[in-house]
């Protein structure tokens, strides 16, 4: 009984060295399929990290030309906010000084016209006669 116990351990030995063979085997080919993904990976993403970078310093250069003009359009609007006020001020200052030569312009009118009346009425009427 005791040697059928020792055929029955040393078979029980030699399958279980069998699978662990063909597991150590199959790990290796694993080992191997990784190790060849993580070259190919790698070479493949070395020329997409430097794209990458090149296209970050790209938009870091169009952000800073967005911001450019950004700060150029401010300037500009301000500009012309200040152009606007100072046509509106130009505006009131024209209306202002065209309704003061207005007045004027009719005071003198008004003022030219009552002289002649007079000077035709006392040329032509008997108050104007000289003695």
């Amino acid at each position: 009984m005791q040697d059928t116990w020792i055929w029955v351990i040393t078979v029980a030995v030699v399958v279980l060295t069998g699978f662990l063979v063909a597991l150590i085997l199959e790990l290796r080919k694993t080992i191997r399929s990784i190790d060849s993904l993580v070259k190919t990976t790698d070479q493949s993403l070395k020329p997409t990290l430097e794209e990458l970078q090149q296209t970050l310093k790209n938009l870091n250069n169009i952000s800073s030309d967005i911001n450019e003009v950004t700060s150029d359009v401010k300037t500009l609007s301000n500009a012309v906010r200040d152009v606007g006020v100072s046509v509106k001020t130009a505006g009131t200052l024209i209306e202002h000084g065209i309704s003061t030569t207005a007045i004027r312009a009719m005071g003198l009118k008004t003022g030219i016209k009552t002289g002649f009346e007079v000077l035709l009425n006392n040329l032509l009427s008997k108050k104007g006669e000289r003695p």
